[in-house]
C-alpha cells in the first residue's frame, strides 16, 4: 500500500510539473513570463525526479556566470 501511495504522489507531481512546464514552453512564443514559469515547472518536477533537479541546477549555474 505504501508503495502505491508514493506512485500516486509521483504521478500527480509529474502531471502538474509537466503541465506547468508545457505552459512555460508555450509562453516562449505566446505572451507571458516563460522565464518564470519554466523554472517553476522544473522545481515541481525536481521534487520527485533527479533529472529535473539537475537540469534546473545547470540553468541556475549558467545564469550566475552571466
Amino acid at each position: 500500500m505504501l508503495k502505491s501511495i508514493h506512485q500516486v504522489k509521483r504521478l500527480i507531481v509529474a502531471v502538474i510539473g509537466f503541465t506547468v512546464l508545457a505552459i512555460g514552453i508555450a509562453m516562449i512564443v505566446l505572451p507571458g513570463p516563460a522565464f518564470i514559469v519554466i523554472p517553476v515547472g522544473l522545481l515541481i518536477l525536481g521534487t520527485e525526479f533527479v533529472w529535473a533537479k539537475k537540469f534546473l541546477k545547470k540553468i541556475k549555474d549558467k545564469l550566475k556566470r552571466k
